[in-house]
């Protein structure tokens, strides 16, 4: 059976990088998924979460595009959009300095949900570079297979679409997204929101309101940044 007609990928998407899931690299992502789940391996997020960022924002939808980089590795926490959490769940560190810089820039007061679900729902797409990650082991799933496909994904809607705001925070994102059209897009760049970095430029880096600014400038409706 064609690999994409198992996977719960929003028509969209499945339109748009849909032919990436019959790529050898996906089937053997594929396989090892399996091999790991047959070691009764935990892995976060849950499967039906998985493709959630997709799911949550169709192609048509998407006005800013957030990169992360693995998902949570506790229990709880994952859902499939990088940076949230699922309602219920304590702030991760990184989550809340987006929060206290979102409430610096527009006044925005911080939630004590940490779930940005509703950021997805308006158009932020919430993409870590890998999908999954085993319990209580950050980047175990790296190089496997995923980046691969978030990075075809990325450069698919880089591509359909214009006047899209990127947010890259930290190297990593920032490398990721090293082929973004900065003529046709906003691509806003800082350091990562970590309490290892935010100090010395997250915080007042007014992401959200220059991409705010942008969206009204080119005729796209604003995100209300709230929670």
């Amino acid at each position: 059976m064609s690999l994409s007609k198992t996977v719960d990928l929003h028509p969209s998407w499945m339109a748009l990088i849909g032919s990436e899931f019959e790529q050898p690299y996906m089937h053997a992502l594929r396989d090892f998924l399996k091999q790991e789940k047959q070691q009764r391996k935990v892995i976060y997020p849950r499967s039906t979460d998985w493709f959630n960022a997709f799911n949550a924002t169709p192609v048509d939808k998407v006005k800013v595009v957030i990169l992360g980089q693995d998902p949570y590795h506790g229990p709880g926490q994952a859902h499939g959009l990088c940076f949230s959490v699922q309602p219920g769940v304590r702030l991760p560190p990184s989550l809340l300095n987006i929060l206290k810089e979102l409430n610096q820039d527009l006044g925005i007061q911080i939630p004590k949900s940490g779930s940005l679900q509703r950021w997805a729902e308006q158009g932020v797409l919430l993409l870590n570079s890998s999908l999954t990650v085993e319990h209580g082991k950050a980047g175990s799933h790296q190089n496997k297979g995923w980046e691969r496909f978030t990075d075809a994904a990325i450069q698919a809607i880089e591509k359909e679409k214009s006047d899209l705001v990127f947010m890259l925070w930290g190297s990593y994102a920032q490398k990721k997204g090293q082929f973004i059209d900065g003529n046709r897009h906003l691509v806003l760049k800082c350091v990562h929101p970590s309490p290892l970095s935010a100090h010395r430029g997250f915080f007042g880096n007014k992401h959200f309101s220059q991409a705010n600014l942008w969206l009204e400038q080119h005729g796209i409706s604003p995100v209300d940044w709230n929670p």
